[in-house]
């Protein structure tokens, strides 16, 4: 007897069933992955029960029987043995060039240009951005799925606020390369805003302040009834804590007379490392001062005592950027410091007591710090994946974030005529209308691009296509269409339609740094290459789980109703049962042969299950008239 399972149009055939959605910070020092479990948005921990993955990949030497490279903690440890191939802060070279980088001569591997973007030189060959990224994003996949023993739906990732078009697409690219769905890309500081608004009901207009390790965001927020809208939003892509650790290495090399000039990349390494040490020391309570003491490959041994105040001194300048740029978004929004409610600081660097004590001066209020500033965007956008998914009943959170610059196009003299605005709300999509300049024009170049500025000469191109098939006219008689749509994640497509005739034509606007579809394609085979042992090691764990719990079922089954077999039939399961258990007892046995026994078992048990079908519907209907039926 077959049974089918039927649902109403549009309806789930299993009404209980849970996508697995979760929410990844990807993060310029560290990265978290978080989901939503029995309605509570919570960090994901590894194996030893550590939530944070340090943004950090070392890549072997394949000539010294190097195993491939190594992810997180493992790679961390061995930054200052191993620093041209340890590779930290990646995400400062995302969708950017080497002349684009700041600070780009200060770390400690080696970055070139190639194929129009930034790389880095490794023993293992040359590493784009994007496949750094993916093989962090690939570790946190992967945790996520062994913690709910389940595929992945797909992610929401978090970037900076102020992530350009080029940066956002590298980050999807990224993702793709992990094997991971998009779901939507949101701004880190609209995460955070998400955990806030959620957790503690909050309402009115709020700042969000995220001083991370390597990028610096702050956003003005209006939150009303689970609306998230966001008014301004800026920041420095080029300022987060690191640049705190460097500061406080310049200043102790020049209280010891040593020149910056002269140190390798294993010294910048152990500086940094120090730097970063007696900063979170610095950051604890009542605490007078913290030895700085480090060993030089000269053999220089360097020990200075750091106090609070002259840490506070030298990194200065970075605190004041950052007040900078929040005075800008309050005029950007329209708001005065005293019409903010509440503050809310995200980021490990705003654990600095300095951070704090600025914020709270400037806003004349103590800043929100309940959630830990870590895992706060990560959780964040859990929340939102959770929702995107279809998991979330409650239907109530709206999300309207904003694009960071302006997008137009060029006109007649290289001109810009925005299209749509900075800080406009997203998604969205804009319109204007334009006409050819000569009689008889037949077709029209669109130039896109994307800056404050009005000369095209000041902003940065993004696009350019052609409408062509335009029907001969006078000049200024054509009605040309151009419409921008900008989706979710801030990524935009431009079409351009003439209106009497119909001809139209559009681009799907691909970031400058240039990563074509068939160089995406070739990096995937790469990526699967170098984790053929992992997800090798990966099949024998899941056709382990598997067959065991075929067993478990068919051990349940035989004691329920061993009744209704022969002793023939029993006999067949039994020994389909012993196979497969000495595969799972064999730990050389591979993941084919585990898969195929289960097979095996389960289709020895098709005429078995079948029996208890027809025996347990001929329980129901026992004694009962076919009327009733």
């Amino acid at each position: 007897m077959a049974l089918l399972q039927i649902s109403e149009p549009g309806q789930s055939l299993d009404p209980h069933q849970r996508r697995v959605a979760v929410g990844i910070d990807l993060g310029t020092t560290h990265s978290l992955v978080a989901s939503v479990r029995h309605g509570v948005a919570e960090c994901l921990p590894d194996e030893q029960g550590k939530v944070i993955l340090p943004s950090v990949v070392r890549y072997l030497d394949p000539a010294q029987g190097g195993a491939g490279r190594q992810i997180g903690h493992d790679a961390l440890s061995a930054q200052a043995q191993d620093p041209a191939n340890t590779i930290s802060s990646v995400k400062r070279l995302m969708g950017r060039t080497r002349a684009q980088v700041a600070d780009v001569e200060k770390l400690s591997y080696d970055v070139v240009d190639a194929d129009g973007m930034a790389v880095v030189k490794t023993v293992a060959g040359n590493k784009t951005p994007m496949e750094v990224s993916a093989e962090i994003l690939a570790t946190l996949r992967f945790r996520a799925e062994d913690s709910f023993d389940d595929d992945l739906f797909g992610a929401v990732i978090t970037v900076p606020a102020y992530f350009d078009d080029a940066q956002r697409q590298a980050t999807k690219d990224a993702a793709q390369l992990a094997g991971i769905e998009v779901l939507r890309l949101i701004n880190e500081p609209t995460a955070a805003a998400i955990a806030y608004g959620l957790d503690n009901g909050a309402e009115g207009v709020y700042a969000i302040y995220d001083l991370g390790g390597g990028t610096f965001d702050v956003s003005i927020l209006r939150l009303t009834q689970g609306v998230f809208e966001v008014l301004a939003t800026g920041g420095d892509s080029a300022l987060g804590g690191d640049d705190y650790d460097q500061a406080l290495a310049a200043w102790v090399l020049e209280q010891a007379g040593q020149g910056a000039g002269a140190l390798d990349a294993s010294d910048r390494a152990r500086l940094h490392r120090e730097a970063r040490r007696v900063k979170e020391a610095l950051s604890g309570e009542d605490v007078e001062s913290e030895t700085f003491a480090v060993n030089l490959s000269s053999g220089t041994a360097i020990g200075q005592a750091v106090t609070p105040g002259e840490f506070e001194s030298c990194t200065k300048p970075l605190t004041d950027r950052t007040m900078r740029a929040v005075r800008k978004v309050l005029r950007d929004a329209d708001v005065d410091a005293q019409d903010i409610k509440g503050v809310v600081l995200v980021g490990g660097s705003t654990r600095m007591p300095v951070i704090r004590r600025t914020v709270g001066e400037f806003f004349g209020q103590t800043p929100l710090t309940n959630l830990n500033p870590d895992e706060v965007v990560a959780l964040g956008a859990a929340i939102q994946a959770n929702a995107l998914a279809g998991n979330s009943q409650e239907g109530d959170l709206l999300l309207l974030d904003v694009i960071p610059l302006s997008l137009g196009i060029e006109t007649m003299g290289g001109l810009v005529e925005r299209i749509v605005p900075r800080n406009s709300t997203i998604p969205t999509a804009l319109a204007q209308d334009f006409t050819t300049y000569q009689d008889g024009q037949t077709a029209m170049s669109l130039h896109v691009v994307q800056g404050e500025r009005d000369l095209v000469a000041d902003c940065r191109s993004l696009a350019k296509f052609t409408l062509r098939g335009i029907p001969p006219m006078a000049a200024g008689a054509a009605r040309i269409r151009v419409t921008f749509t900008v989706d979710a994640d801030g990524l935009l497509s431009v079409a351009a339609k003439e209106q009497i005739s119909g001809v139209e034509a559009s681009i799907e606007v691909k970031p400058s740094y240039g990563l074509s579809d068939e160089q995406i394609a070739s990096m995937l085979q790469e990526s699967f290459a170098t984790a053929e042992e992992d997800m090798a090691a990966r099949a024998v764990v899941e056709a382990r789980v598997d067959g065991q719990r075929m067993i478990v079922a068919t051990q349940s089954a035989l004691t329920a109703d061993a009744g209704l077999l022969s002793e023939k039939e029993r006999q067949n399961i039994d020994e389909r049962m012993k196979v497969l258990q000495a595969f799972l007892d064999n730990q050389a046995a591979s993941a084919a042969e585990i898969e195929a026994a289960t097979e095996s078992l389960a289709k020895g048990t098709e005429a078995f299950a079948a029996m208890r079908m027809n025996k347990g519907i001929q329980q129901a209907l026992s004694g009962r008239k076919v009327e009733e039926v």
